[in-house]
């Protein structure tokens, strides 16, 4: 105990120094920093076998060591210096992805939703502090490093692909796992809810073989137009793209969501209105994500 309380010490002492270096690093680093914290402050989340091994992960990719990363995007990703802002973004993108594991590793009590076809469910659970979260799974016939590519690196292309999407814009990227963005819904004759957009944090983070791409709402300055939509917020997105076990050729995804998705202009939304548009929501994006890989072919 003493010398795990020096350690700590340590620690705050090294980051306190070198608060104004930190700025400058790169931000893989910056998230390793967050890491070595958490490392020295014991797992979030115990008794797990997704817990991160006792070189923190993010050490371990500025090492090399690790074999399968979130890929470098294309293009320019970053700008030279960074700003407690950004690391602020890093930072909830971590508590997202913990939050995530903590759920995906303790929830057990899910409820049958929606059957989208013979290999594609929706279930739902009650969880504290989100209400209800819906989760999809699904196989998919594409290698976990595919749809890293499509639903992370290329996430301004969704539209192109995902007609209930107007617009995705990449706000900033802050290193090569975080992003801030801000997404439109296309509009539709008929829906009950109407047109919303999002301004969000995206993360990517890997446990074990398992690549996890979170999001959560966020505040940026200034603030995108809203364009006559009502700006919802997502409390928590987390798509897992998980190796088919003997297959690496196919993905297991599962996709926990809970959206607040605010008042409309008549008013409140009920909330039987809203348990069923979040599923329905999942099931068409599943079905065009499907679409897409069956009618494209990896480069």
């Amino acid at each position: 105990p003493r010398s795990c309380a020096m350690l700590q010490a340590t620690v705050k002492l090294c980051c306190g120094i070198a608060h104004d270096n930190l700025r400058r690093l790169p931000g893989l680093k910056i998230t390793a920093v967050l890491a070595i914290q958490k490392d020295v402050r014991g797992p979030v989340v115990r008794g797990s076998h997704h817990l991160p091994s006792k070189i923190p992960h993010c050490v371990q990719r500025l090492k090399g060591k690790e074999t399968a990363t979130c890929p470098e995007p294309a293009g320019d990703i970053s700008p030279s210096r960074f700003s407690s802002v950004d690391f602020s973004y890093v930072t909830q993108g971590e508590r997202a992805l913990q939050r995530a594991l903590s759920i995906l590793q303790q929830h057990t009590s899910w409820q049958a939703e929606t059957m989208l076809d013979a290999g594609a469910t929706v279930s739902s659970a009650a969880v504290p502090g989100l209400g209800k979260l819906f989760r999809a799974e699904v196989v998919l016939a594409v290698p976990v490093a595919r749809l890293h590519r499509e639903l992370f690196e290329r996430i301004e292309h969704m539209p192109q692909w995902n007609p209930t999407l107007s617009r995705v814009k990449v706000l900033q990227r802050v290193g090569t796992d975080t992003l801030v963005t801000h997404e439109v819904t296309a509009p539709s004759p008929g829906n009950l809810v109407g047109q919303r957009d999002f301004v969000s944090v995206r993360h990517c983070g890997r446990r074990d073989t398992a690549v996890y791409l979170v999001g959560t709402a966020t505040h940026v300055e200034p603030l995108p137009s809203q364009e006559g939509c009502i700006r919802a917020e997502s409390r928590l997105s987390c798509i897992v793209l998980q190796p088919l076990a003997g297959d690496p050729g196919r993905t297991h995804f599962t996709w926990l969501l809970s959206i607040d998705l605010k008042a409309s202009a008549t008013g409140w939304i009920p909330a039987s209105v809203i348990n069923r548009v979040l599923p329905q929501s999942q099931a068409e994006f599943i079905k065009h994500l499907r679409r897409h890989l069956s009618a494209t072919t990896s480069p």
